[in-house]
């Protein structure tokens, strides 16, 4: 198996970059091999802009997605769009490992999706969901918070984390990715601790370190998470009225 990580943190030294190395360290142990996409250490430049198409199909007006399916067809997207492509591609595996910012991704991996999954391409409105462009490659989100877990809770301040994840999962999905139910690693924000506070905050989080691995360990016995598909939708893309799920929403 391949494994791609998509790594989406400024920090180096942060607890996502000590997840993204124990992701890297547990799956070549198992005998994978891997490669880690470092959005901010590679200067990957998240913001879609005319001038990453020089040769434009519409010169007086910026449409993204026109530019992109036309700079797929043509072979000119941008190098770091290529690069990107190229390595999901290669993947039979890929991880997202970021921190909850704003109760979302950071907008680096957000851009990521904005620039890399190029309409035309890598999707379009029949080439999406279950018929996707990925279909057979898996994916899973590795995700640090800094409150802990009773606040992501259906009653917690800080919003159901099922809820909170949808927007990405379904991103996933919709090209065509078996996702994975989120890792999600609760409560990583110190500081201001005790020294016997500060001690088992520590410990909690080689404690989480050795979740994630073994969680790795057993990824590929995994069940995706269920999404409907075409066959589930009308022409509206509504579950049709006699699907099982249509009376327990």
């Amino acid at each position: 198996m391949h494994a791609l990580i998509v790594y989406s943190h400024p920090e180096p030294r942060s607890f996502n970059g000590a997840l993204k190395d124990v992701a890297v360290e547990t799956l070549q142990r198992l005998g994978h091999s891997v490669e880690v996409s470092d959005l901010y250490g590679e200067g990957f430049d998240p913001v879609e802009r005319p001038e990453h198409f020089p040769e434009r199909t519409a010169p007086h007006t910026f449409a993204a997605l026109t530019e992109q399916r036309h700079a797929y067809n043509e072979g000119t997207l941008p190098a770091d769009v290529q690069r990107e492509i190229a390595r999901l591609e290669r993947a039979d595996l890929v991880i997202l490992q970021f921190p909850l910012w704003w109760h979302a991704q950071p907008a680096m991996l957000k851009g990521w999706f904005d620039r890399v999954m190029v309409y035309g391409g890598l999707y379009s409105g029949s080439l999406r969901y279950d018929r996707g462009y990925f279909r057979g490659t898996r994916a899973i989100s590795s995700v640090t918070t800094g409150s802990p877990a009773p606040a992501f809770s259906r009653h917690g301040r800080g919003g159901d984390m099922a809820t909170l994840m949808w927007p990405t999962h379904c991103s996933l999905y919709y090209l065509g990715l078996e996702v994975l139910p989120p890792q999600v690693t609760y409560g990583v924000q110190g500081g201001g601790l005790s020294y016997q506070a500060e001690k088992s905050f520590r410990a909690q989080l080689e404690a989480d370190k050795a979740n994630w691995a073994r969680r790795l360990e057993g990824l590929e016995n995994e069940t995706p998470i269920p999404f409907s598909g075409w066959d589930d939708w009308d022409e509206n893309g509504v579950l049709k009225e006699e699907h099982p799920l249509r009376w327990r929403l």
